[in-house]
């Protein structure tokens, strides 16, 4: 269950303004060149046999359970004071990767240990928090943040607003979207610059490779029903809406999500569900079944001058964010349902119905008999809330080589957390934050973390 949004006191549409000194007017995105792929996406994969997606039945979904309020997170008052060219991902053979699942199965859901590698710091007061250091208090941050031997995080720098969204421009400026509508550029000394302001509440960005073209997904509609969000890009001072239509916005927390482009040279962006388990929310048939939006719930494919648009897998209640592995393997963190089963992880299947609307519990509707659904690959726990993740495709981390971490944004005390995914499944990377909600791998290997509480970069490194 993702909580990031239940502090957002309602979000209306703005019209897109520049930041001065660059300036943004409508134009159309220029159609994609003859290098770009704009044919026919091909027919997706059919989904894996029963026998290589086991059940999950180590980790049962509960019955329906009250779901918990969020802990309070928000911000103390005090207020603050070079990437080459991206590439699409290689697909490399799982025998040069380091040790992650097979792209051909699917392992059974593994539950987060008790206790990884890291635990967890204890709350500490400050004069701006009853928990955390004050924004500006490096030296606190610092100390707070826990790392496994060898590596060290560091204040990177803050700016002003919740991020949502981070990732590297083929300038080397870290690019961080804030939940109130801007996208700022930070340098390698951690200098702040506003690169573009107006958006309603973006919650992706990334960069076609081999250009300059910044992708954002945001809203339109920010309704409960009835919502809309769109993708649109960012080039030369211009901004165009290439999709619209995109399905928005259940509890306004649901929508258009995070974006990664493929090894195929397409972008893909993942859409939340317009429910929580596919009923329908107002109306004389409140808690029926509804019919799914077709773009509804599902990670969209398309070419990136958005003439070509359809789903690419299905069954994702609020996948936040989507990253592809050195394997050519999609995966996606997605948001699991208020009743409190475990939140997910899941290897994307080309074609495949991965849950949603499809759960056990009292209210919930059954799949019909000739629907397959897919188990998650891994499992974390009820309402930690899974947002960002990366794959880690550089080589500063030891034997991290193709290893996942994923940012657990949570909406309970003391889970606040970036856990990584590598061989042995499972375990804690970096703790004591407020609330992680993306991370992201720079061009000098380390790791990039955003808290959404904060404002606070951080950067983790490998020292030795």
């Amino acid at each position: 269950m993702f909580f990031v949004m239940v502090w957002l006191v309602g979000c209306q549409q703005t019209a897109v303004s520049p930041i001065t000194p660059t300036p943004v007017i409508f134009a159309g995105v220029p159609e994609p060149t003859s290098d770009t792929p704009e044919t026919a996406v091909p027919p997706p994969a059919t989904p894996l046999p029963p026998s290589a997606t086991p059940s999950p039945t180590a980790t049962p979904r509960p019955t329906q359970t009250a779901t918990p309020q969020p802990t309070n997170t928000s911000p103390p008052t005090t207020q603050p004071a070079n990437s080459p060219t991206i590439q699409p991902t290689n697909t490399t053979s799982a025998s040069t990767a380091e040790s992650m699942p097979p792209a051909s199965a699917s392992p059974s859901p593994s539950p987060l240990p008790p206790s990884g590698t890291v635990e967890q710091p204890p709350y500490e007061p400050s004069p701006c928090s009853d928990k955390y250091p004050c924004n500006d208090d490096i030296a606190g941050w610092e100390a707070r943040i826990r790392v496994p031997a060898g590596f060290q995080a560091t204040y990177f720098a803050r700016v002003n607003g919740r991020p949502t969204s981070i990732t590297f421009g083929p300038d080397a400026l870290l690019y961080v979207a804030v939940q109130e509508g801007t996208i700022y550029t930070i340098n390698s000394s951690g200098h702040i610059a506003a690169y573009v302001s107006g958006f309603n509440t973006p919650t992706g960005i990334a960069f076609q490779p081999g250009t300059n073209r910044l992708y954002v997904a945001s809203r339109v509609r920010d309704q409960n029903t009835g919502g809309e969000a769109q993708v649109s890009v960012v080039q030369g001072g211009s901004i165009s809406q290439i999709i619209g239509g995109i399905p928005c916005c259940y509890a306004f927390l649901h929508a258009a999500n995070g974006i990664a482009f493929g090894p195929d040279g397409f972008g893909y962006v993942a859409v939340g569900a317009r429910a929580d388990h596919g009923e329908i929310l107002e109306g004389p048939n409140k808690g029926e079944q509804d019919q799914l939006h077709p773009w509804e719930a599902t990670i969209l494919r398309f070419s990136p001058g958005g003439s070509i648009v359809e789903p690419y897998a299905y069954g994702f209640r609020n996948a936040y964010d989507i990253a592809w592995d050195a394997n050519g393997v999609l995966w996606a963190t997605d948001n699991a349902p208020d009743f409190g089963p475990p939140e997910e992880l899941h290897r994307v299947v080309p074609g495949g119905q991965h849950g949603y609307p499809w759960y056990e519990c009292d209210i919930c509707f059954a799949p019909p008999p000739d629907v397959q659904v897919l188990p998650p690959t891994y499992m974390f726990v009820p309402h930690s809330a899974p947002t960002g993740i990366t794959a880690y495709l550089a080589d500063q981390f030891p034997g991290y080589y193709n290893n996942l971490f994923v940012t657990l944004w949570s909406a309970f005390p003391g889970a606040q957390k970036v856990v990584r995914v590598g061989p042995g499944g499972l375990s804690n990377f970096a703790t004591g934050f407020a609330a992680p909600i993306d991370v992201t791998v720079g061009p000098d290997g380390s790791l990039y973390v955003a808290d959404w509480a904060t404002g606070i970069i951080f950067r983790i490194a490998y020292t030795g």
